[in-house]
């Protein structure tokens, strides 16, 4: 296991996440199922899982068709990509007419249609797709960036609002989009 592409992705994975539609929707379903906090979370890590691992796939595929020149811009143009996008801040629509449900299984399948939905296009999967091609190890990033998710979502789910009301996510969102532009710069110049 390559333990930079663990340590990075970890990192720089739950940093993005942190104020992320994907996290604003731990908060709503916590809100929504108080009760059901470890459904949610099963369904988060799920969810993550499989898209994650799909993303990292897709990005170590992406390697194996093109140049070591061509992937190094495409990778270092996608990662300062991440970085400004990591600026605008997400934004989720309340769900207000949705069909309430009360039994744990229903809420971890809720779970995990909404956040494999959620995470599509979102910038920790482009993150996870330009992580894979990056590291040549899918566990390892497929691994990590599912940590970085659960270390940013789970605490969401478990204290709520408090957690985003204490922390300032627009200094997290600064601190994770300068991470995503430094390594894009580095990519450029070093490969």
């Amino acid at each position: 296991m390559d333990l930079s592409a663990l340590t990075l992705s970890t990192g720089v994975v739950a940093l993005a996440e942190m104020g992320d539609k994907t996290q604003l929707l731990s908060l709503m379903l916590a809100a929504r199922y108080p009760k059901q906090a470890l459904a949610i979370i099963g369904g988060i890590l799920i969810a993550t899982i499989a898209n994650h691992a799909c993303a990292a796939l897709l990005g170590h595929w992406l390697t194996t068709f093109m140049s070591p020149d061509i992937l190094k811009w495409i990778l270092g143009l996608s990662f300062l990509g991440i970085g400004f996008w990591l600026l605008v801040p997400d934004h989720i629509d309340d769900a207000a007419g949705s069909k309430v449900a009360d039994r744990a299984l229903q809420v971890f399948m809720l779970t995990v249609g909404l956040f494999f939905l959620a995470e599509m296009g979102d910038k920790t999967q482009i993150a996870t797709i330009a992580l894979g091609a990056k590291y040549s190890d899918v566990v390892s990033v497929t691994i990590s960036t599912t940590l970085g998710m659960m270390l940013a979502n789970a605490p969401a789910v478990w204290i709520g609002q408090k957690f985003t009301k204490r922390m300032p996510i627009k200094w997290v969102h600064a601190v994770a989009a300068v991470t995503f532009i430094a390594i894009g710069v580095a990519t450029l110049i070093w490969g």
